[in-house]
């Protein structure tokens, strides 16, 4: 396990990056023509990116990144 220690700005920073990352990987996954692999590699990058929005994001903000599972596309 890694610790880190952020100051408020930073935390702020932190988030905002992580969140235009999210934003990427959705709208790459709702790309029709990306095959299944593809999908599947980026769905296991979203959940590692998520798990770390987490510990940063208020709730109410997180609820707007979480994926069904059935969007997933894993196998």
């Amino acid at each position: 396990m890694l610790g880190m220690m952020f100051n408020e700005m930073e935390c702020k920073e932190f988030g905002y990056v992580l969140r235009k990352e999210l934003d990427e990987m959705l709208f790459d996954l709702g790309d029709k023509r990306l095959d299944q692999d593809m999908r599947i590699a980026i769905s296991k990058r979203y959940q590692t990116i998520f798990q770390m929005y987490a510990r940063v994001a208020p709730s109410k903000e997180l609820s707007k990144y979480v994926r069904d599972k059935r969007s997933t596309g894993e196998r």
